[in-house]
């Protein structure tokens, strides 16, 4: 299994581990905003009985004030909607005197929130099942619902409240997954910044030289065939899939395997010339222009790169732009 993904992600799993370690613990979610609040709807924030904390809520400015309600709600048990807004003398106080509004909606592990749904939901999310848990915080009836359920309303990306006021819908995406063919020297520079944005990254290349533990200190390098390693790993919409050996002995297998999947995004390293002979052998073997087309090659955004560190640069940047843009 590939790890889980940074800090920020993970917080239902950490809620969770802390529960159970004996700690106390409260999982405060942003539930909606106004202006220009700093984080998004659904970030999350997890806080222990004695006042650790983990993920953010809103980059800093609101950590401090939602802590102390929440190691509050620790002994009681309660759920709490919490409110900034410059309409609030506290939203000066917290950092939110350029405009912002946020609620943020605290459930203690246990009380609350039964730890049977957090596990279950835990669960789902291991498993990469893509779902919703869905809260009416006037009640505190709670469940879980699959993804689609809600897709008319949200985005498949996306968390919100309901027009009642009251329901919010979470939803839970599996983790973002990069999956990099060829450990080679972009790939040291890009495997850490993958995972400094947030993806869990597996890195394939079955070249003994290439996958050395002095190259990619703390890294596994899978050394199975590329498209064995990604049969083994599972393709998905969440995941992107870079190819980076140069070598269509190693590229293509993993190519044919991406193009036949719903990955978000493939992009493959070489020259057009290199992509021209590639298309020839993709073409050959049965792939029709459209799906062809589905690959991003030369691989990365055009910014002129020049160097490994620069060059994944470009690769992430375009990740991201096809992530978040489409």
């Amino acid at each position: 299994m590939t790890p889980m993904t940074p800090e920020l992600e993970n917080m239902p799993e950490t809620a969770l581990a802390w529960h159970r370690a004996g700690r106390g613990a409260v999982l405060a979610t942003v539930v909606e905003t106004w202006g220009s609040a700093p984080r998004p709807v659904g970030s999350q924030l997890v806080i222990s009985g004695d006042g650790e904390m983990a993920g953010s809520v809103s980059g800093g400015c609101v950590e401090g004030a939602v802590v102390v309600e929440a190691m509050e709600a620790v002994g009681t048990g309660r759920p709490q909607m919490l409110e900034f807004g410059v309409s609030d003398d506290e939203a000066f106080a917290v950092g939110l005197a350029c405009g912002g509004r946020i609620r943020v909606w605290l459930e203690p592990v246990g009380g609350a929130l039964p730890e049977a749904v957090l596990a279950e939901l835990v669960e789902a999310r291991a498993a990469r099942l893509p779902v919703a848990y869905v809260v009416n915080t006037a009640t505190g009836d709670r469940r879980l619902d699959p993804a689609h359920a809600h897709a008319e309303r949200f985005r498949a990306d996306r968390s919100g409240m309901e027009e009642d006021g009251e329901t919010f819908v979470h939803v839970h995406n599996p983790p973002l997954r990069m999956i990099v063919v060829g450990a080679v020297h972009i790939a040291q520079a890009l495997v850490p910044m993958a995972k400094m944005a947030g993806y869990d990254v597996s890195l394939v290349d079955p070249r003994p030289a290439f996958a050395q533990e002095t190259r990619f200190p703390g890294e596994t390098v899978l050394d199975d065939w590329p498209d064995e390693a990604l049969d083994t790993l599972g393709l998905d919409a969440r995941t992107a899939v870079v190819t980076l050996t140069h070598d269509p002995k190693l590229d293509d297998p993993a190519i044919t395997r991406a193009l036949r999947s719903e990955v978000f995004y493939l992009g493959c390293l070489g020259s057009t010339r290199t992509h021209a002979k590639r298309v020839a052998r993709l073409q050959e073997a049965g792939f029709t222009e459209e799906e062809i087309a589905r690959i991003h090659a030369p691989v990365g955004l055009d910014i002129g790169a020049r160097g490994p560190a620069e060059i994944a640069v470009s690769v992430l940047a375009q990740v991201t732009q096809r992530l978040r843009k489409g």
